[in-house]
């Protein structure tokens, strides 16, 4: 009996949360400034941590919901991790310039962001440090309140209005051209 139990347990995970694989492989690229491996990663946990508590989900609620909340708070683990210890460089491998490589086809956020959100924007809010793109994608993509990003970050709210503050600004410079061009701003 236990193993048409582990069955049908297995089908339930695939009907209501395996659907949302697009979904949360775009906030993990956004999240990870567009590291496809990183955000791959990502996903694979959280679907592994949301499989391994599938008994606590209640079936017919907001599964997209309950599965982005569990990518967050991984990859909010996972940044404060990396924040505490330094990232080893080899400096012989680092070139002269760096270059950004478009998006896959394959890329489900990609296809929805070519009709919101050019590829200058996009690539300005991947190239923020982690300290202010977690905060404005949370913020602004996520819609999360200024009180829920500082409980996810363990920060203060004054921190993370300064973050999302400077990351904005950051932006503003980093497109301000682009805004002339576009004829936004004159």
């Amino acid at each position: 009996m236990a193993g048409v139990d582990r069955d049908s347990r297995h089908a339930e995970f695939e009907a209501e949360a395996l659907v949302h694989l697009d979904d949360l492989y775009g906030l993990a690229l956004r999240l990870t400034g567009g590291d496809e491996p990183r955000a791959e990663d990502l996903v694979q946990t959280t679907c592994l941590r949301a499989y391994e508590r599938w008994s606590q989900y209640e079936v017919g609620t907001n599964c997209r919901a309950w599965l982005m909340t569990i990518l967050r708070s991984t990859f909010i683990n996972e940044y404060h991790a990396r924040r505490s210890r330094p990232t080893p460089v080899d400096y012989d491998e680092v070139g002269e310039w760096s270059v950004f490589e478009g998006r896959s086809p394959e890329d489900p956020e990609a296809r929805f962001f070519e009709n919101v959100v050019d590829e200058r924007i996009v690539a300005a809010i991947d190239a923020l440090p982690d300290e202010f793109r977690l905060p404005l994608v949370l913020s602004d993509l996520q819609g999360l309140k200024y009180r829920e990003i500082a409980e996810s970050l363990g920060v203060p709210v004054g921190t993370v209005k300064s973050r999302l503050f400077r990351a904005r600004r950051q932006l503003q410079r980093a497109l301000y051209d682009y805004a002339r061009e576009a004829g936004i701003i004159s």
